[in-house]
């Protein structure tokens, strides 16, 4: 039976800018979030899958913005406490809004009030449910930039980064062996880095298939996810 302490804590996540790994699938999301000056409107909806980095990478924005950040489930809540000319991050949009603070949102950003402001979603802005006639135009015109499901490549440099924080010792083949098998997110990844190596430490071995494999095994088994 596999040693509990070895699977229950989870990752912690970092959302730094110094824990971010650049690589082609997320490029594009970089160069436009670098630009905030170049926004229509002073608005940019930034879409990709559960676990492609958004959070991280508007995490990384809002910190050279100075913005302030907010789930959009509570926009409605926080709508008359927002300061002026202050940058935002509404994370979530499609996952349920108010719309008419939404709608508000999206005045302020183009009368300058604020400077600049971002929206997360997994889908692309037609597609958000709204009630509101002029959101839903406003939405059918927003611009917005893909933040790709992570490549080979990407998933692999953050294994070895997340490995090699830990100082954990791999056998070679196991990274290889994982990509196929392993859930395609980087948010996946960090946990499945953390629970390699504590199942590792616990049975006292480099980590190897085997280890990567009984990880594999319990996250199907317990319909476990990142």
């Amino acid at each position: 039976m596999t040693p509990q302490m070895a699977l229950d804590l989870p990752a912690r996540q970092d959302f730094s800018a110094a824990a971010f790994i650049a690589g082609p699938s997320n490029a594009a999301a970089r160069d436009v979030l670098g630009r905030p000056d170049d926004w229509p409107r002073n608005v940019m909806a930034l879409i990709g899958p559960e676990g492609a980095g958004k959070s991280h990478l508007a995490a990384i924005w809002a910190g050279r913005q100075q913005a302030l950040v907010l789930p959009a489930s509570t926009l409605g809540d926080r709508l008359a406490a927002l300061e002026p000319d202050c940058a935002m991050v509404v994370e979530d949009v499609d996952q349920g809004v108010d719309d008419d603070a939404l709608f508000h949102l999206f005045n302020r950003a183009a009368e300058g009030a604020i400077p600049a402001l971002l929206l997360t979603a997994r889908t692309r802005p037609a597609h958000w449910t709204v009630s509101v006639p002029d959101l839903v135009s406003r939405l059918r015109a927003l611009v917005h930039v893909d933040l790709h499901e992570a490549d080979d490549v990407l998933l692999t440099r953050v294994l070895e980064k997340q490995l090699a924080d830990r100082g954990a010792p791999v056998r070679p083949g196991v990274i290889d062996y994982l990509l196929p098998r392993m859930e395609r997110s980087v948010a996946a990844v960090r946990i499945l880095a953390e629970r390699m190596d504590k199942l590792a430490l616990v049975k006292k071995t480099p980590i190897t298939r085997a280890i990567a494999r009984e990880i594999l095994d319990s996250w199907t088994e317990t319909g476990d996810a990142a």
